[in-house]
């Protein structure tokens, strides 16, 4: 098979040939945008799973389908430890920019708020951050979303831009992945603004992605977040839609599979998006002509597992201190008892490590902040990388 054709994308938020299994939320977004456009209230959203069920992918979709309506997009991608305004800043100021609104004097008077709000910063490092120019083309507006608490900055500032979307017939999306990473205070200042928002019935909707305890974040910041967005679960895909997702684009390329190729890659996949993206690229690779058989898959097994072992599993693995280690090859061997799907018992690790609960508290936390395990639960822990306890189990 001609390697240049290949058609698989086995990439970090790389949108596959064959987006299969997500119409329901494509779907779904539409009528979200039609809504809010027409001042229905409608609420914000945010998408959950493990890590390689394709969620950065269907966060890019869904701006794609925003964009298609007109809308104002941003986007930002959350960080530990850094502060919300300048990425928020920048991506609204984005959006403002698509919306091409002819008001001349309401643009320029809600950019003025808005580099007031980029500017203004809380603490030690403010006079550092009052230099820093987000290069809006717009004078500062004083008294409006610069008084350093970003609770009552972010909903000033979010009213503002919706108003100005609203006069358009239109409206604006922030998407934001990685959102479990925000730090608590701008949790608690999003769920604020976007339950003003909903209050008022403003067109500015933000769709979130995150791993699959955000919900618990959220609802940690703030009670109501609960009835604040609609959860959206990304998970793997079905046998029906795994096979769309190989032979769909194979197709296009006048190539195809065998029905036991086809059941040899789900039983390797078990339908995780990325999975299915690096196991069919390796299968179009080694087979000779199409066909692919099940013996072509077999061939390619080894060298789809060699390049998820480095930068897919490895690459997570070497970020770990050997304490955290540990605490992951523990986890591991307690999936093969308890499975991965519910996660494990904290105390059933600790007893299996041979630990008091409170000594594994320090690599169970830094752990939690690298994003390698969550805790949708109390006292119950799993990775956020499928597969990753059989990868670790066959590691020596």
């Amino acid at each position: 098979m001609d390697p240049i054709r290949n058609p698989y994308a086995p990439g970090a938020g790389q949108r596959p040939p064959e987006l299969a299994g997500r119409d329901t939320e494509l779907g779904l977004f539409d009528v979200v945008l039609e809504r809010i456009a027409r001042g229905r209230p409608e609420r914000s959203l945010v998408l959950t799973g493990l890590r390689g069920v394709g969620k950065t992918v269907l966060l890019n979709s869904l701006r794609s389908a925003a964009v298609r309506a007109g809308w104002g997009t941003g986007k930002i991608e959350a960080r530990p430890d850094s502060e919300l305004r300048r990425p928020l800043s920048s991506a609204l100021h984005q959006a403002i920019r698509e919306l091409g609104v002819r008001d001349d004097e309401a643009r320029t008077h809600v950019l003025g708020v808005l580099k007031a709000f980029a500017q203004r910063s809380a603490g030690s490092k403010a006079a550092l951050r009052e230099r820093w120019q987000p290069g809006i083309d717009a004078p500062a507006v004083q008294g409006r979303a610069d008084t350093g608490d970003i609770e009552i900055d972010l909903v000033e500032l979010f009213s503002d831009a919706a108003g100005l979307a609203q006069d358009t017939g239109r409206g604006i999306a922030l998407f934001i992945d990685e959102m479990q990473d925000l730090g608590a205070d701008d949790i608690s200042a999003l769920c604020a603004a976007c339950h003003e928002l909903s209050q008022q019935s403003l067109p500015l909707v933000v769709v979130g992605a995150g791993l699959p305890h955000l919900p618990a974040v959220l609802s940690a910041s703030k009670s109501y977040s609960e009835r604040l967005f609609r959860y959206v679960r990304i998970d793997r895909l079905d046998r029906e839609q795994a096979d769309r997702a190989l032979r769909a684009p194979a197709l296009e390329e006048e190539a195809d599979y065998t029905a036991e190729a086809l059941e040899a890659l789900y039983d390797a996949t078990d339908g995780y998006p990325y999975f299915v993206q690096a196991y069919g690229k390796a299968a179009w690779d080694v087979a000779p002509r199409s066909p692919i058989t099940a013996d072509d898959v077999r061939v390619a097994a080894p060298h789809a597992e060699s390049e998820l072992a480095v930068g897919f599993f490895g690459s997570r693995y070497e970020r770990a201190t050997p304490a955290e280690r540990e605490y992951m090859r523990g986890l591991a061997e307690c999936e093969l008892e308890h499975g991965q799907d519910g996660g494990v018992p904290t105390a059933a690790l600790a007893s299996a490590l041979g630990r008091k609960p409170q000594s594994l508290s320090p690599a169970r936390d830094g752990l939690l902040k690298k994003g390698l395990v969550y805790s949708a639960e109390r006292g119950r822990i799993a990775f956020t990388v499928p597969h990753f306890g059989r990868y670790l189990r066959d590691q020596p």
